[in-house]
């Protein structure tokens, strides 16, 4: 009986054992989880948190600002949701790198859900097969290293076309010259170009049941939907209320996607035409259809749309306050251009100078630095817990990646609110090196155009200072110089007079 007791009771008694070491694991990491310190916390209102101190559409300054008090790494609540906010270059990157496989998810607004179709998009899209297949198939065909010499011709295109503008306009004219005017369309048509192989000059849209001019096809494409991407749907902050209606904001950013449908249909219709009548091109449309059988039609339409926007929108951005620096300080402009003249003499510059002109690329990333294009990454979601500058952040929290408070860190530069180009001439920066800030992002995540950015920048940034002098043409309190948008614009077009160098 004895025996017989022992055998019925071994069970329980392994039960209780396993029970109990488990008890003591589970007790061994919580303490051991324990000891990380929470996040500090910006003090907010009950329910709605800190959401009134974001209620200007450049939550980056305000983030900035609180990080100045709170420090570094600090959480906000936004409604139901705990916002973790970073900002310094540190941080940024063990988020981006070190700790990528816990914050590798996409968090969107209800507005950049519906415009990037449920993030069928290379830069909005998690980090999952999708976002690998097609991040390989813009790099083959469009911003990879090979591609970009493929597309060189138009480039070069475009920097003659500059040229030619403004060289009339400074033969014609002694006022001022809207610069944002000249280079957004020459930009724009260099995006058709790559993304569908022509520069559309018009377009019959059988939907909205009219012809579209070249500006048109912009509007729609890219101003109306960049001004869509920051419209705030009050319910993200409070998803239990999702049943309350907000037809008004729906049916405005209904109309944009809707809209913009349209016209990519129409665009694309007709380089299908193109196609069947045996003429190829190289863009990317055509290397889709033929390599990318696994996308579907809404898929193709938007990430071509993709391209066309982001290489339309972010490059004029940078190129265009690098202007405003130089036009506004011509000490550092004789710099650059006596640069020019030892490297290029008289000839134009080319893009394969580029890495002999240090203090162009110096421009270029001070000021990517300053005017930061993006200045926040679209939040990512921690989708289990992790560490973060020693902090823990539980599972479920939404971060934010501050690109313009890392680059306004002063741990990190010396008079962050200074243009001071020299401060990328130090030994410590390579010359090749693009990712000198955290403009492009970092790890696996980091921005796909960076390339394409830099070639376009820079290539125009010298022939416009090789071919004139650049003065502003008005004079603008510094203070009064602001931004409007998704990226960085400028809120006024920039005004330059200009002045031909012999």
């Amino acid at each position: 009986m004895d025996t017989l007791q022992l055998v019925q009771t071994q069970p329980y008694a392994t039960t209780l054992a396993l029970g109990v070491v488990l008890l003591f694991l589970v007790f061994w990491f919580t303490h051991k989880r324990s000891k990380l310190p929470s996040v500090p916390t910006v003090p907010g209102l009950p329910v709605i948190g800190n959401l009134l101190q974001l209620k200007e559409k450049k939550p980056y300054k305000t983030f900035t600002q609180m990080a100045e008090k709170y420090g570094p790494i600090y959480s906000i609540r936004t409604g139901a949701s705990t916002l973790i906010v970073l900002n310094s270059v540190q941080l940024a990157k063990e988020a981006m790198v070190t700790r990528y496989s816990s914050i590798s998810s996409r968090k969107l607004s209800s507005a950049l859900q519906t415009l990037t179709s449920n993030k069928c998009l290379v830069a909005m899209s998690d980090y999952n097969e999708f976002h690998k297949m097609v991040k390989k198939h813009i790099l083959a065909n469009l911003l990879g290293a090979n591609a970009q010499k493929r597309h060189r011709l138009h480039r070069q295109v475009m920097m003659e076309n500059l040229s030619r503008q403004f060289n009339e306009h400074a033969k014609s004219s002694d006022l001022a010259v809207n610069f944002r005017e000249i280079f957004a369309s020459e930009l724009f048509g260099l995006a058709m170009k790559q993304a569908l192989g022509s520069d559309v000059e018009s377009i019959h849209v059988e939907e909205l049941g009219r012809k579209l001019s070249r500006d048109d096809i912009y509007k729609i494409l890219v101003l109306d939907l960049m001004e869509g991407a920051i419209q705030v749907d009050w319910r993200d902050f409070f998803p239990y209320l999702k049943w309350i209606p907000n037809k008004s904001l729906e049916m405005k950013i209904q109309k944009l996607c809707d809209r913009r449908k349209a016209v990519m249909k129409a665009l694309m219709n007709e380089q299908r035409k193109r196609l069947a009548s045996g003429k190829e091109e190289n863009c990317y449309f055509d290397y889709l259809l033929s390599e990318a059988k696994e996308l579907t039609e809404e898929q193709i339409s938007m990430l071509i749309w993709e391209t066309i926007i982001e290489t339309a929108d972010t490059t004029l951005v940078t190129t265009e306050w690098a202007m405003y620096e130089l036009a506004k300080d011509k000490s550092r402009q004789d710099r650059l251009y006596e640069e020019l003249q030892n490297v290029c003499g008289h000839k134009k510059i080319t893009e394969d100078q580029l890495a002999k002109l240090p203090y162009l690329g110096a421009v270029f990333h001070e000021t990517l630095r300053k005017h930061s294009p993006s200045p926040t990454v679209p939040p990512r979601y921690a989708h289990e817990d992790t560490e973060l500058g020693g902090y823990h952040i539980p599972a479920g929290s939404e971060i934010a990646i501050n690109i313009y408070g890392c680059n306004m860190d002063e741990k990190q530069w010396e008079n962050p609110q200074q243009w001071t180009p020299e401060r990328f001439l130090d030994e410590k920066y390579d010359n090749t090196d693009l990712y000198k800030t955290m403009a492009f992002g970092a790890g696996k995540r980091v921005c796909a155009g960076s390339l394409q950015a830099m070639l376009i920048a820079c290539t125009a940034i010298g022939t416009l200072v090789q071919e004139f002098e650049w003065k502003l043409g008005q004079v603008e309190v510094e203070e009064n110089v602001d931004t409007v948008g998704l990226t960085t614009h400028r809120l006024h077009p920039l005004q330059v007079k200009l002045k031909q160098r012999n």
